[in-house]
């Protein structure tokens, strides 16, 4: 018997209508457009992108709307709000028992998302190491994207040799 397709987004948002109900809070058109934006969103998200991009498919929203609307989407687990060097919060969407770590481009401000497991287990091993109850981490590496490293090696326009 083959299963049905899951549909992760589906789930996610009867997750957070839920979570809206126990909070008897409204399940309001607004709310319903943040969370569509947030989910199909691919990157990580700040409140203003998040804005601007929801105002396109609903101009009466408020900034102060889609802040309360991710700040509720944190406290029932479908975003995770990240401060990369002390910025802005950015939200990402919280992935189902998978970790991973950032790469932060600091010229660009670019942020790839990486697995690795031979840190992972290094981590582990200096834990034990030092009497340590291994129960998670968070890891960021700043450094300059390759498209930021090809545009400083490049002359500037009208530069004589």
């Amino acid at each position: 018997m083959a299963h049905p397709r899951q549909n992760p987004a589906a789930d996610r948002f009867a997750i957070f209508k839920e979570h809206l109900r126990r909070q008897g809070l409204k399940s309001t058109a607004q709310r319903d457009d943040i969370a569509r934006v947030f989910f199909a969103s691919r990157r990580h998200i700040s409140v203003e992108e998040l804005y601007n991009e929801v105002k396109r498919i609903s101009p009466g929203i408020g900034y102060a709307t889609v802040y309360r609307t991710m700040k509720l989407l944190t406290e029932c687990g479908l975003a995770v709000e990240r401060h990369f060097r002390d910025a802005e919060a950015r939200y990402e969407s919280a992935s189902e028992g998978r970790h991973h770590d950032h790469m932060i481009c600091e010229s660009c401000g670019k942020i790839v998302e990486f697995e690795e497991e031979r840190i992972e287990a290094l981590q582990g091993e200096v834990a034990r190491r030092l009497g340590f109850q291994f129960t998670g981490h968070k890891m960021e590496l700043y450094g300059l994207c390759r498209d930021c490293q090809k545009s400083q090696r490049m002359p500037a326009s009208g530069a004589t040799r």
